[in-house]
């Protein structure tokens, strides 16, 4: 049985208003006869760290919840993987041990592969962007990995950066000879420019770069203060051009959707549309945070220009042929694999010239969208 995502994106209706769209309830569920009754209580879990942006707005989404619904909906809410762990969180909502749960598809390789698509290195200019892009994938091609779960919103992290300790990367052959952090499918980015990837644990870089160990890593602009990256590196290259993100999703156990109250799945519905925009922006303003910390701490920004750039599209061309292959020997046609990646391409030239329109600043991307 095929799911519907509860939102629609709003960013035509943009963040200044953050009007909520109310959607339809998943095709097949049943919804309990009439309204009223006692509380409903749910358990929402998010790996991130209690202070972190994508843990406060989750924890402001179930007390905004609560005071709609006059205190019908209370959530225990558990953030820093006190309840779920990042990779054990897809199975958790399934097996109810949460009933709403925030992580990204690349915490279990290989199980959500249709949205991996996403993550390969197509240029996304914002958070704000590759957000409303994963979302307007899902709901066309609907893949069936996520057919037992209620997808809330989607997600992207922010564009690609490099950082390094002594050498500013301005070209490809600055990469040569370099070590840089970069697992899995960045890992493969980072070789086909030309650089060793390293998967080391994101909690050591801090010190494998100080001592040495790592010339610099491979992520973006905010893990410059939420690793406090900024104090261990010289030098940031913004390679949006080629951004590869995590896409992530929060999702909500099938049951625990179908057994809401017929009074409060509208304003449920009407919540989560508010908080798909509200969550793109938010991811979209991280990037500033780590910006200000790199600032602050002496960090030399790069931008690559427009010829180098297309360089680096090239240089990355071969892994983005690497996935279509690997998801044509799983079964599917190359015919198909190519026109999702057709369809992502489409999506990030509509919602950057939405982004641009609408005077959404992102710290990286075009120079049109920079403040």
């Amino acid at each position: 049985m095929k799911k519907k995502m509860l939102l629609i994106p709003l960013g035509l209706l943009l963040a200044i208003s953050l009007v909520a769209i109310g959607c339809p309830s998943t095709p097949g569920a049943t919804t309990p006869a009439g309204g009223g009754g006692g509380t409903v209580e749910l358990k929402v879990a998010n790996y991130f760290p209690a202070p972190a942006s994508q843990s406060t707005i989750l924890e402001e989404f179930c007390n905004e919840l609560t005071q709609r619904t006059g205190g019908r909906v209370k959530c225990d809410y558990y953030a820093g993987g006190a309840l779920l762990s990042s990779s054990g969180m897809f199975d958790g909502i399934l097996d109810g041990v949460a009933d709403i749960g925030y992580s990204h598809v690349y915490y279990t390789p290989g199980r959500m592969p249709v949205t991996e698509a996403c993550g390969l290195p197509l240029g996304y200019p914002s958070a704000w962007v590759g957000g409303h892009v994963v979302s307007d994938f899902e709901q066309e091609f609907m893949p069936a990995e996520f057919d037992d779960v209620v997808v809330l919103w989607m997600n992207t992290s922010t564009p690609s950066g490099i950082s390094t300790a002594n050498k500013p990367i301005h070209t490809l052959e600055d990469l040569k000879g370099l070590t840089i952090r970069a697992p899995g499918l960045a890992g493969e980015v980072i070789a086909a420019l030309g650089a060793t990837p390293a998967p080391t644990p994101m909690p050591e870089v801090y010190d494998a770069i100080s001592k040495g160990v790592l010339d610099g890593e491979a992520s973006n602009f905010e893990t410059l203060k939420s690793f406090k990256f900024a104090e261990v590196v010289k030098y940031e290259t913004s390679c949006w051009q080629i951004t590869n993100p995590y896409p992530f999703y929060c999702a909500m156990n099938k049951d625990s959707y179908n057994k809401l109250p017929a009074d409060i799945k509208p304003i449920f519905d009407k919540l989560v549309g508010e908080y798909n925009e509200r969550s793109q922006l938010m991811w979209n303003a991280t990037d500033y945070l780590g910006l200000a910390a790199g600032v602050e701490n002496g960090v030399e920004f790069i931008d690559l220009t427009p010829a180098e750039a297309a360089r680096w599209q090239a240089a990355v061309e071969p892994v983005i042929d690497n996935y279509i292959a690997n998801m044509v020997a799983a079964g599917h046609s190359e015919a198909e694999v190519r026109g999702w990646i057709d369809f992502i391409r489409e999506r990030i030239d509509y919602w950057t010239a939405k982004q641009i329109a609408f005077h959404i600043p992102s710290a990286a991307g075009p120079p049109e969208v920079k403040p």
